[in-house]
């Protein structure tokens, strides 16, 4: 770890004298922006795919070029932060994805897919960056026994973000309707070039404000003071060890971690995408994707009132027992919504986002519980876990292109059961150790 900077001040977050209100509402405005620009995917993939004529499987690039942007970049972000400290690599987290919604105005003008695939890995750089930073920075900004709260209320702003961008999104990029196959077949050239431009254009104005908000925003945190924590210095605590060695993958915690979050992005994310098309079926909601859009909201809303709530709830109810509840919970409702038609399928999909809720905060406190100065490395192998939002969709676009999109749901309930088990083995860590996460 890098000496702190000069605007920062070295503190133990044990301090109860300490007041981390400014610094965490600064930070909390991160979470704000790259949920807004995560879920705007929710907006680009249907609007993409008629852009482009593309079926399930090839429009899921838009994830496999996002989420895998996680993968590639999780290790090098943590080395950064070893580098250049927290608040800098915030700072610059921000400026990367600047860069990359920048690179959406040029993509949208000539209206090619693989240069909004590649504006898409830029922008996922610098989320990355933020995630690997600003996630493991408000676990350790206050008392230990109220990370997984902290972190929920925290992310409660991310999905404020996330339920107002598909919402606004939806009336800014998916304004006109798409063109059917049938009549894009007929046209070809200049034609369909022109037809493609002019769509694509729908997305400029959105990525040019978003652009100069995220500028606007890192000068604002470099000109910040934002505290040097001494919890993230501190040597990482044996006890979750599965072997021996000072390698992060003995530790069970992590390693079962890891995985959870490969299963809980990649289940959120292949639902979040599914959903407007998911929802323009006839026999499930038989309305429009622009009106579709905007029901993606609720999904999205669910996981903001959920945080909010569970916020509360980890403080008198363990991180394990409540994250198992709302795993199996999930699941049900995602088989429910199979299992049925209608409206009841419609508003069960719908609802699984509730419980979505304290699931990523609550993996990720217990996965770097007792890490220290570890848990900038061991953040970087959470985040890039988050590679299964680039996988699990691919996967479930492949299923519903063979079997259709209503029974392919079945990869997101057993990415759900697998956090159960999570969920389960962590309850039982945290039984043992009462001051776990």
């Amino acid at each position: 770890m890098s000496s702190a900077p000069a605007d920062s001040r070295a503190v133990s977050p044990d301090n109860s004298n300490t007041n981390y209100g400014r610094p965490l509402a600064i930070v909390t405005t991160l979470f704000f922006m790259w949920g807004a620009l995560t879920a705007l995917n929710d907006i680009l993939i249907p609007h993409l795919k008629s852009i482009f004529d593309l079926n399930y499987a090839k429009v899921m690039l838009v994830n496999s070029a996002f989420f895998g942007a996680y993968f590639v970049f999780s290790i090098p972000s943590s080395k950064v932060i070893e580098s250049i400290g927290y608040k800098r690599s915030m700072v610059t987290g921000l400026f990367v994805m600047a860069l990359g919604t920048a690179l959406f105005i040029p993509a949208a003008s000539v209206a090619f897919f693989p240069l909004f695939l590649t504006a898409l890995i830029v922008l996922a750089a610098g989320i990355t960056l933020l995630q690997v930073s600003a996630n493991p920075y408000v676990s350790v900004l206050g008392r230990p026994e109220t990370a997984s709260s902290r972190l929920n209320l925290t992310q409660a702003f991310n999905s404020l973000g996330t339920t107002v961008a598909p919402y606004i999104g939806g009336l800014l990029i998916l304004s006109a309707a798409p063109m059917s196959s049938e009549a894009m077949h007929n046209l070809a050239g200049a034609a369909l070039h022109a037809y493609r431009t002019q769509g694509a254009s729908s997305v400029k104005m959105p990525y040019l404000v978003l652009t100069v908000a995220l500028a606007l925003l890192g000068v604002v945190i470099a000109l910040s003071r934002l505290p040097q924590l001494e919890a993230l210095e501190q040597p990482a605590k044996g006890e979750e060890r599965t072997g021996h060695g000072s390698s992060l993958w003995h530790y069970r915690q992590l390693v079962l971690g890891a995985v959870g979050i490969f299963t809980y992005v990649g289940a959120e994310v292949a639902i979040g995408s599914f959903l407007v098309n998911y929802m323009s079926q006839s026999y499930i909601g038989g309305i429009s994707e622009q009106t579709a859009a905007k029901y993606v909201a609720f999904y999205w809303g669910g996981a903001m009132v959920g945080r909010f709530i569970g916020s509360g709830l980890l403080q008198k109810i363990r991180t394990g027992k409540l994250l198992m509840t709302v795993a199996l919970v999930a699941a049900s409702l995602v088989a429910t919504s199979m299992l049925t038609f209608g409206h009841i399928a419609m508003w069960t999909i719908l609802a699984v986002g509730l419980f979505n809720s304290i699931m990523f905060p609550s993996i990720f406190t217990l996965g770097i519980d007792g890490l220290g100065n570890l848990t900038s490395k061991a953040s970087g192998i959470l985040i890039m876990a988050i590679v299964g939002g680039a996988i699990i969709p691919v996967a479930q676009g492949v299923i519903a292109d063979r079997i259709g999109i209503h029974h392919a749901f079945i990869l997101p309930i057993l990415c759900y059961l697998y956090i159960a088990y999570f969920a389960f083995d962590r309850y039982q860590a945290e039984a043992a150790n009462p001051h776990a996460a």
